[in-house]
């Protein structure tokens, strides 16, 4: 595939007109570039009634808000299409913990615009929870506690830390994402990109996908240079797709970590221009990472072959999500 410029002079009128339908989600599914088949898993109607089971059992169901939020985001539904091959009891911990990141990251949006410091104590309980195995003081708290549970009995000892790890790495980027919306400074891309990165929380489902597998993968296979680069390129790729279809209602509320309004500030140029530029960014990146796999692949134990494609199978769900989620039905009303 050829290098594609990344200005925006080379993308004609012709390019954001005479697609079917004519409004954004047009526009995206026209150009976005997806290898992956369309997958779901068997046991998703089980894990979404699951999904509301421990919501309640949680509390976090008690907040009047959560249920809507649910409703228009069906985490079972996200889990099913990145997982289609998971078993349903590690299908349920991915459902759940897709929730908790839901309600934990609207949560702390919240909280975050009244300005960074007040989400200190919300984060020193998360990492308490993860790092020290404190007890919990608040729902939130306690939600997170019962994920490391489920996460402890269904994963190596190994498998396990990773995950925390990865969540920690999550909590902490939330705090990033409050210092960069409260500061008045135009936001440097890269910088965006790299909050972006951590607020996706989808790195903390990679050793998930490791526990899917028959055996747990060796340190050589894991922190392959190689396959350290698929990661990255998967959670990127996995985060990028969702801000195409979240635009709309990201500039409504006001948002600054998302990719594609990253564009659109550093190029001064309209939404369907920017989300443009955001798909060729994220189709490069996809053509990266199946172009490692193919050539790593030959040399990969079945057990990590399964680890790739779990990881290619957050790409491929996360697209197919975001088309059809209400959380981004306003995608479908703005023109292309």
């Amino acid at each position: 595939m050829a290098i594609l410029s990344t200005t925006h002079e080379d993308i004609t009128v012709g390019t954001l007109r005479g697609i079917p339908g004519s409004d954004l989600r047009d526009l995206i599914d026209t150009h976005l570039r997806m290898p992956f088949p369309f997958r779901t898993n068997p046991h998703e109607h089980r894990v979404t009634a699951g999904v509301e089971k421990w919501l309640r059992k949680t509390g976090l169901a008690d907040e009047s808000w959560v249920p809507e939020m649910i409703a228009r985001t069906r985490p079972a539904q996200l889990a099913s299409y990145n997982g289609p091959e998971m078993d349903s009891g590690l299908l349920q911990i991915v459902a759940n913990q897709i929730a908790y990141q839901f309600v934990f990251d609207d949560r702390a949006e919240e909280v975050g615009r009244q300005g960074p410091g007040r989400l200190l104590p919300m984060l020193e309980e998360s990492i308490a929870v993860l790092r020290d195995d404190a007890s919990p003081s608040t729902p939130l708290g306690a939600a997170l506690a019962d994920l490391h549970r489920q996460v402890r009995e269904r994963c190596t000892p190994a498998q396990a830390a990773r995950w925390a790890v990865k969540s920690r790495e999550y909590v902490h980027g939330l705090l990033y994402e409050a210092v960069a919306q409260a500061d008045t400074a135009p936001l440097p891309t890269g910088l965006c990109t790299s909050i972006r990165s951590l607020t996706a929380g989808v790195e903390p489902f990679h050793p998930l996908c490791e526990a899917a597998q028959p055996c747990e993968l060796s340190d050589a296979e894991l922190h392959h240079p190689v396959m350290r680069r698929l990661a990255r390129l998967s959670a990127d790729a996995a985060v990028w797709i969702p801000d195409l279809y979240s635009a709309v209602k990201e500039r409504q509320a006001g948002g600054m970590i998302n990719l594609a309004l990253a564009h659109q500030r550093a190029h001064r140029c309209s939404l369907p221009v920017a989300v443009m530029l955001a798909i060729r960014q994220i189709n490069r990146t996809i053509d990266e990472f199946v172009g490692l796999f193919e050539e790593i692949r030959p040399r990969l134990s079945p057990s990590a072959v399964g680890y790739a494609e779990g990881m290619a199978g957050w790409i491929r769900g996360c697209c197919h999500w975001s088309r059809t989620v209400p959380r981004y039905a306003d995608t479908a009303a703005a023109p292309a």
